[in-house]
């Protein structure tokens, strides 16, 4: 997944450059990742609506040390002209959820009727969001559910209830991966399978030269790497014994440690952890990797993912080493695309192999004959259409 967003913020195509098979309203999007925290499933989707129509980002609420904060919205414009909608709470409000969300329902409803948003779409990446929006009328309801939030480190105990809520307004149910797709299909009559896609023009960068960045520059060969969000889903005691057991090999960690203890993670001298990276910047840093790797615990937080990295990695080249994922092992192991490991031994000798991977003409050739078939720009088509087929009739005069 990558890790922060593009920084250039091209302006939105006018409507006459639009797509004349597009016809949604404004959408409004309610999420629990920050817009500018990692680059993954809500930004590739939401950048493609933005590119067509008005597009709102609503993020959780930010709350205040000071008490004598009023409501009120804060509108940061990104890409293609999407709107980052946060609503700024006093921190007395935290305690008190029904009141946090009438507040927020308030400041967000004025927002709207000032933007003269009557036609609308609610799109939620979160059950909790339900909340805010108990007053809200859309056209039509999309759960875009990317993950299975209530596996998660920290959830809220009401976040099952609130799901169970959301499939009863959803309108379509979209699933992150077909694990997903499996559990809660039984939820909902009109759910679709949307496993993470690939940007491909933007990784294969990486099969061509590019200048090393500084802070790996220096750093040995063969070079293991991973990047992603390392929380409570990487697997630290794998990543360890790898490091140990296989000293002449370099671990390079790309990402933000988040919900774990920084001081928990393996500290071996040939495991180099490097931080958060700009999107821009992962193919660079995926060029000088040997072989990429998808590190993750088996574990709660990692029954239902379909990690976004897997496509990413094979589109820059890279041969792929990874514990068993369900939407890793269906297709990518099961096309014998990427290696399948579940302990440190067989990690390490599918790491062996892959070290001679590239070599693999036949690989190669059915890496890219896959990757061909997948596109985020065709998963967002698909929910478009979808999405057109499920609108109502407008009324008769009323503008589009």
């Amino acid at each position: 997944m990558p890790l922060s967003p593009p920084a250039e913020l091209p302006v939105r195509a006018s409507h006459a450059e639009s797509s004349a098979a597009y016809q949604l309203p404004d959408l409004i999007c309610f999420a629990h990742l920050h817009w500018d925290f990692v680059w993954q499933r809500p930004q590739h989707l939401m950048s493609r609506f933005a590119r067509h129509g008005r597009v709102f980002y609503v993020e959780d609420a930010f709350y205040h040390a000071d008490d004598q904060v009023e409501p009120h919205l804060e509108v940061k414009p990104r890409q293609h002209g999407l709107l980052v909608l946060v609503v700024h709470l006093p921190q007395r409000l935290r305690a008190d959820e029904a009141a946090a969300d009438q507040a927020q329902a308030e400041v967000l409803s004025a927002y709207f009727r000032e933007q003269d948003v009557t036609r609308y779409v609610s799109w939620y990446y979160t059950p909790m969001a339900l909340g805010k929006t108990a007053g809200f009328r859309p056209v039509l309801t999309v759960y875009d559910c990317m993950d299975e939030l209530a596996n998660f480190r920290f959830a809220p105990p009401v976040l099952r209830e609130r799901e169970q809520a959301l499939f009863r307004q959803a309108d379509l149910v979209f699933t992150g991966g077909h694990t997903l797709y499996e559990a809660k299909r039984e939820q909902h009559p009109d759910a679709h399978p949307f496993p993470s896609s690939i940007d491909k023009d933007h990784f294969g960068q990486a099969r061509r030269e590019m200048a090393e960045p500084a802070d790996q520059a220096g750093i040995a060969h063969p070079r293991i790497g991973f990047f992603g969000v390392v929380d409570e889903r990487l697997d630290i005691e794998l990543l360890g014994e790898l490091a140990t057991n296989h000293s002449d090999w370099q671990f390079v960690i790309i990402g933000p440690v988040v919900k774990i203890d920084p001081a928990t993670l393996p500290r071996q001298a040939n495991i180099h952890y490097l931080g958060g990276k700009d999107y821009q910047e992962l193919p660079a840093y995926l060029r000088g990797w040997e072989v990429a790797t998808l590190l993750f615990a088996d574990n709660e937080s990692t029954k239902f993912i379909s990690p976004t990295k897997t496509p990413e990695y094979l589109a820059a080249g890279r041969p792929v080493v990874s514990t068993p994922i369900r939407d890793v092992v269906r297709p990518y192991g099961d096309l014998n695309l990427v290696q399948i490991a579940a302990t440190a031994p067989e990690f390490g000798q599918a790491i062996e192999k892959a070290l001679t991977q590239t070599q693999d003409a036949d690989w190669r050739q059915r890496t890219d004959d896959y990757l061909a078939t997948i596109s985020w720009d065709q998963t967002w088509q698909q929910m478009v259409d979808l999405m057109q087929n499920r609108l109502p009739a407008q009324p008769a005069g009323s503008a589009a």
